[in-house]
């Protein structure tokens, strides 16, 4: 028989970079009781993304967060919607870019992710904010 359950956690971010997410979710799953399905999450907000990427090395989150700062600068003459200030529409675009939902199968009572990965709320903001998620799994 198909089961589901379903939660929203508020994630308050030190402002432009990763916050882990891992525990948090495989916590959820493990107490779900599914042992087999799927689960989504989907964060509630447009200048900020979910993603999954290696959790070993913290110089792969380094060299995302580099990565972007060159390809999306913040306070680009070219953006008219800075009503929150100079990282508003970068935030914006960096968050078009990457994904604010996430589909990840379940298999054995957790998450199947690979050896190296974890998944993260990525905050393109300057400054902290609180960022809601829901999270809903599926299966048996």
């Amino acid at each position: 028989m198909i089961r589901q359950a379903q939660t929203e956690w508020e994630v308050h971010t030190r402002g432009r970079g990763f916050h882990e997410l891992t525990p948090e979710v495989e916590y959820f799953v493990k107490e779900s009781g599914i042992r087999s399905g799927l689960l989504t999450l989907h964060l509630m907000h447009t200048s900020a993304s979910l993603l999954v990427q290696e959790n070993a090395d913290p110089d792969v989150r380094t060299d995302l967060e580099s990565f972007f700062r060159r390809l999306v600068v913040d306070g680009d003459r070219l953006f008219v919607h800075t009503t929150e200030g100079p990282d508003d529409m970068p935030a914006h675009i960096r968050a078009a870019l990457t994904t604010v939902s996430v589909t990840i199968p379940i298999r054995e009572g957790g998450p199947a992710l690979g050896t190296w990965q974890g998944i993260y709320l990525w905050e393109h903001r300057t400054s902290p904010h609180r960022r809601k998620i829901v999270a809903h799994v599926m299966g048996e």
